[in-house]
């Protein structure tokens, strides 16, 4: 069994949310938690799809099921619902991935003292 990133009370707010679970019409889902934690490894490390450990199922099943979900607006809803009350009290931002334009480097710095001077009528 992988690692798992949701915990027990992350997961119950979302179960209602998700298709496939016992009571919808349809088909249910054989684990939709297994599922979920195959998606966020998959957005965690940005592997490719065929990369997907084996112990989430096979890739294709997994991938395939995501997007179903994606053109049934599963994950928007879930989305939309988790920032409803999101807290930003935990927000890490990686300096590796704020950048300067090309151009922001080397070039002379301009000053506004002498358009300063010409409005001011010096």
């Amino acid at each position: 069994m992988p690692r798992l990133l949701l915990r027990d009370d992350q997961w119950r707010r979302i179960e209602p949310m998700l298709h496939g679970k016992a009571g919808d019409r349809g088909r249910t889902g054989a684990d939709n938690r297994l599922f979920v934690e195959a998606v966020l490894w998959m957005a965690r490390t940005g592997a490719p799809w065929r990369d997907l450990p084996v112990s989430f199922g096979p890739w294709n099943t997994v991938f395939r099921r995501f997007l179903r979900w994606a053109d049934k607006g599963v994950w928007q809803a879930l989305f939309a619902m988790l920032c409803e009350d999101a807290d930003f009290e935990e927000v890490f931002l990686d300096s590796t991935i704020v950048r300067a334009h090309q151009h922001a480097a080397g070039a002379p710095k301009k000053t506004g003292n002498k358009v300063l001077a010409v409005l001011v009528g010096a």
